[in-house]
């Protein structure tokens, strides 16, 4: 087992910086914005032989009783016990503030292996400016600058000192290609965090009456029924006359990111909304970038049946271009209609990754060919000969012969409606290329 470090601090203290440098990566959002991050925020950091998982936290209040805060004072809380060890990140250039002596007091209840840092220390020496922090009575201040990269390397070795661990191989670091990453993305309050959370059972995500509570791309690993899966909570997205906040668009490029690495994409829809045209927006961003896709509407508990008839038809008419994908009708929080929606995940995760023949593929493009020949533009009337797969997730099919460029887009949604049937893909995109044979003797002047 890895060891567990939680970074804990007050808001604007460098958290997120520090989760950011100790694992090497730009996974957790940075601005000079305080009460940023909400969410518990795992990472993956390695230092020599050893490896560590890092949790970034927002802004700890431990005597918040209402609102957002006392959400985000639980989520501290949890993953201050799923820690091995607690690093508590104060200012040292703010100095010591009452909130600091809160947070000390509650690390100190609970017994836990503790290491206090200043950071934004450079520059400082460590002499009076950081003998004020010894007041919070957790031992030695360790001053280190998460922007700079100054003093991690000892941080590392302070905090997993104590924990005594035995060498990790290299080998066991690499991620286990078995695991499908899905991506739950939609726009905002529409139940996604709600979702996961009923998944796993737990309050593992900040649910929230709010549009927006989510914002960084929260990675969650899941096991159902022997299959590993990473579930990938998202931030909201808007339209981009709404994105007001620098904060917000970062949100919105996380999202984006998350879709595009995920296997499968879970795009939720609020039912008591309708289909909205930022529905469609995202719909269609998914399906530009390639991904395996589920189409779920949540709160239909919510609804009537007037309203769901509205819903369906909506549905036909702006979701049209994802005819390919499976609708499910289901109420996250009453735990209603989501046994189906993991067997249309599992679906499409293999019709993203279907091998296809090149002599089925042929043998299918010549029976299209035989059963309706492509329309004639001109002079020319394309002839298809023979086709392959050039790639999976999303599956591309290569179609070659000649004047394949007048080829109608009609005749591409022919073809790909008999691939479609062929090898059951459902629920991913497929792409169809042309690719027109050269003439070898085109451009040569006759001897």
């Amino acid at each position: 087992m890895k060891p567990v470090i939680a970074l804990v601090g007050r808001p604007n203290v460098g958290k997120s910086t520090l989760f950011n440098r100790l694992t090497k990566t730009r996974d957790a959002i940075v601005a000079d914005y305080a009460g940023l991050t909400r969410d518990r925020h795992y990472g993956h950091g390695k230092q020599g032989k050893y490896e560590y998982i890092v949790i970034d936290t927002g802004g700890f209040e431990p005597d918040a009783t209402s609102g957002i805060y006392k959400e985000m004072a639980k989520q501290t809380r949890q993953a201050v016990a799923e820690a091995d060890v607690v690093v508590f990140v104060v200012d040292a250039r703010a100095g010591v503030s009452a909130q600091d002596h809160e947070i000390a007091n509650y690390l100190r209840r609970l017994g836990k292996p503790c290491v206090l840092v200043a950071n934004k220390a450079e520059g400082m020496t460590q002499g009076v400016q950081l003998g004020e922090f010894f007041e919070l009575g957790l031992g030695e201040v360790f001053p280190v600058s998460a922007a700079h990269g100054q003093g991690i390397r000892s941080l590392v070795e302070v905090s997993l000192d104590p924990l005594n661990l035995p060498d990790v191989d290299d080998e066991g670091a690499e991620q286990d290609p078995t695991v499908i990453k899905l991506a739950v993305a939609g726009r905002p309050n529409v139940g996604k965090s709600t979702l996961i959370n009923t998944w796993l059972g737990e309050e593992r995500l900040v649910a929230f009456d709010m549009p927006g509570t989510t914002r960084d791309a929260i990675s969650v690993p899941f096991e159902r029924n022997g299959q590993k899966f990473e579930l990938v909570d998202t931030a909201g997205l808007r339209r981009k006359g709404k994105v007001f906040e620098a904060i917000e668009k970062f949100s919105v490029v996380k999202t984006l990111q998350a879709i595009e690495s995920a296997s499968v994409v879970l795009l939720l829809i609020d039912a008591t909304q309708g289909v909205t045209d930022q529905d469609a927006h995202i719909a269609g961003y998914i399906l530009e970038s390639g991904r395996a896709v589920v189409i779920a509407v949540n709160k239909w508990d919510a609804v009537d049946e007037y309203q769901r008839e509205l819903v369906k038809r909506s549905m036909e008419t702006r979701m049209g271009f994802l005819k390919f994908a499976a609708i499910h009708w289901i109420s996250a929080q009453k735990r209603q209609g989501l046994g189906p929606v993991w067997d249309s995940i599992a679906q499409a995760h293999r019709a993203a990754n279907c091998k296809m023949p090149t002599p089925v593929l042929t043998r299918l493009l010549l029976e299209a060919v035989q059963f309706q020949t492509p329309k004639k533009t001109g002079m020319y009337r394309p002839k298809l000969r023979y086709a392959h797969q050039g790639g999976m997730n999303p599956p591309i099919i290569v179609v070659h012969g000649n004047s394949l460029e007048h080829v109608t887009e009609a005749y591409k949604r022919f073809l790909e409606g008999r691939f479609r049937k062929e090898f059951d893909l459902v629920g991913t995109p497929l792409r169809i290329e042309m690719k027109t044979s050269q003439n070898p003797y085109s451009g040569k002047d006759d001897d």
